[in-house]
């Protein structure tokens, strides 16, 4: 892929290189096209990286100087890839750049609707915007839309409790891999279950 050899000519950026393979793996993860019902398609893995791009891009953001570098070279290197990606599909250059204004406003409308979930700790709101954003055709049901929140959740809860220091460096730990055993609804107190009623 484009990073591979991006990476090679910027061996500086050896640290966001990592974190973004890092995020690609972990997007690539069958569970969720297996068991959560993602689209197995080019838009469907899109957003999977979008997604987990997005969590990265989230922990370092207002964490300093040198955190936001590093989350704005991730972000560029993410549509350097698409850019790539798409002209080695054989899009003309004059679509490239329309095709790549359009994914990179699909990121920020995502991750403001993902980053204003999370930090409310709406979990009706987070499901809401994955099945708006990964789902728009349906193809999912309840239960695995509320499997993929929890993961999510789950996810960005584990990246908070990694020291910026580490990431950094470019080590980003995901957990484990997404699966269908995951709580489809966080535990709430007896008070709260009552008014979710």
């Amino acid at each position: 892929m484009f990073w591979k050899r991006w990476f090679k000519q910027n061996t500086d950026e050896q640290s966001v290189h990592e974190l973004y393979a890092a995020a690609v793996a972990q997007a690539r993860q069958p569970g969720f096209y297996r068991d959560f019902a993602v689209p197995d398609t080019l838009d469907g893995r899109f957003d999977m990286i979008v997604l987990h791009v997005f969590l990265l891009v989230n922990r370092l953001s207002g964490k300093g100087e040198a955190a936001a570098r590093q989350a704005q070279a991730l972000f560029d290197l993410l549509f350097a890839d698409m850019d790539q990606s798409l002209r080695e599909m054989g899009v003309g250059d004059l679509s490239v750049g329309k095709k790549i204004k359009t994914m990179a406003a699909a990121f920020y409308g995502r991750s403001a609707a993902y980053r204003d979930a999370l930090k409310s700790g709406d979990e009706g709101a987070l499901r809401a915007a994955l099945s708006r954003n990964i789902f728009p055709e349906g193809g999912a049901d309840e239960r695995q839309i509320g499997a993929l929140a929890a993961y999510v959740r789950r996810v960005y809860e584990g990246l908070e409790t990694q020291p910026i220091e580490t990431l950094m460096t470019g080590k980003a730990d995901f957990g484990a891999a997404p699966s269908m055993s995951e709580p489809s609804v966080r535990e709430a107190a007896p008070e709260e279950a009552k008014e979710t009623l």
